[in-house]
């Protein structure tokens, strides 16, 4: 067998450039994930309602601009804007400890650059997904899918880990520049790939609601994208309540440092670096359509185990729940990425990915606002057991779908779209 052979996509040389900027990005995104809202709670002392609002602000670009970010990423060459996205966000990471240093940050200043990044993430997003069949091919989009969350999950490992001794060293604002410095160099290893997809043709008549109709149609009324959009709908809600509420949680209820917090939080990537280099596998072993709803099923209801924790070894058990959760979270991801990009015509590839975004995510925000106002209302304690209930639920519209038993991915080319 050949290297390249054994290698397989990580062989090809445009692909394995994409791997390597996907790995600086999303390192400098983990970090974000731990130090943004450590500098609200820990620099800023921000309450519960406004830690809440953090997490909305950082996720509330589905909102905004989810469903006409599809129709204009449809309009260019993918590859641009994931650079030029990459690239602005870098600088917009860099006023936070600029400010910090200064003494000028506030939560209202955190807020703002999440609410910026969050919305150049979701042009960044939706034109990643959309690169993808064009740079590997349809056939290859399994292992592509895999390979990429093998990298992400390796960053959610490592990223944590970074961030939580050097927030105990310099602080959470100043960390921020070590995630700058990673998408900057994302961005600029992206510059270097040289296949490009061909440049959209442009509508007769561009019109921006049509477009965006098309997107809206065509996914709402195919029953298998429909499901896992939905199913994704409620997973994100109650993730982000739990979320919102579990670094408080850990360093307000079980008095835990930021290294340890870090800790945990590594944790759940070694469940989804496990589960991205199982999910081909499990996937094949299962089916590619159970084991999106087994994966939910199975998984989430481990995330109890967190609000029953008291410090000592019940923590580590639930260290392993979150493991588990992030485990079936890739293996889950990994196969509805590859329907939802199987099944989509190219030219409808970034609004697919943009309407499945605006469902999927628009509720991010709201679950945000809501973790924050049921952390000041009941507590961290009971907002967890209410994000683990409802994640469970999210196995449900998958499994009441065309899903339940559609073991294999369909083949060939996705069938032109019709207005």
């Amino acid at each position: 067998m050949s290297k390249t052979s054994r290698l397989g996509l990580l062989g090809d040389r445009d692909f394995g450039r994409l791997f390597a900027a996907t790995a600086l990005g999303q390192l400098g995104d983990r970090i974000i994930f731990l130090a943004l809202p450590l500098v609200a709670v820990v620099a800023l002392n921000a309450d519960e309602f406004q830690v809440g609002l953090l997490a909305a602000m950082t996720t509330a670009g589905s909102l905004l601009v989810g469903l006409p970010a599809g129709a204009w990423v449809d309009r260019m060459r993918k590859r641009s804007v994931m650079i030029s996205t990459d690239l602005v966000r870098a600088l917009a990471l860099v006023t936070i400890p600029v400010a910090w240093w200064a003494g000028l940050l506030t939560i209202w200043w955190l807020c703002t650059v999440a609410l910026l990044h969050g919305v150049l993430t979701v042009f960044f997003d939706v034109a990643y997904v959309s690169y993808l069949p064009h740079l590997v091919g349809r056939s290859n989009l399994v292992e592509g899918n895999s390979k990429l969350s093998a990298i992400r999950s390796v960053t959610s490992i490592s990223g944590p880990t970074v961030a939580g001794p050097l927030i105990g060293l310099v602080g959470a604002p100043a960390t921020l520049l070590v995630s700058s410095a990673g998408m900057a160099m994302s961005g600029l290893l992206a510059i270097t790939i040289r296949r490009r997809e061909p440049k959209p043709e442009p509508s007769v008549n561009p019109r921006l609601w049509q477009e965006i109709k098309d997107g809206l149609g065509f996914v709402l009324t195919h029953p298998t994208l429909r499901s896992i959009m939905l199913g994704d709908a409620i997973f994100n809600l109650f993730l982000v309540m739990y979320q919102t509420m579990l670094l408080i949680f850990l360093e307000r209820e079980m008095g835990l440092q930021p290294f340890a917090i870090g800790l945990v939080l590594s944790g759940m990537g070694c469940g989804a670096l496990l589960g991205a280099l199982t999910a081909t596998t499990i996937s094949k072993w299962i089916g590619q359509g159970p084991v999106i709803w087994l994966a939910a099923l199975f998984t989430c209801p481990l995330t109890a185990l967190m609000p029953m924790a008291r410090p000592g070894w019940s923590l580590y058990a639930a260290a392993i729940g979150l493991a588990a959760l992030s485990l079936g979270g890739v293996v889950r991801v990994v196969s509805q990425s590859s329907f939802q990009q199987a099944l989509t015509p190219d030219g409808l590839l970034g609004r697919m990915s943009a309407t499945t975004r605006f469902v999927s995510w628009g509720g991010i925000p709201v679950g945000g606002l809501l973790g924050g106002a049921s952390g000041s209302v009941f507590g961290p304690t009971t907002t967890l057991w209410i994000g683990a209930g409802g994640m469970t639920l999210s196995f449900l519209p998958n499994f009441l779908s065309p899903l339940r038993t559609m073991r294999r991915l369909p083949r060939g080319k996705a069938p032109e779209f019709a207005r």
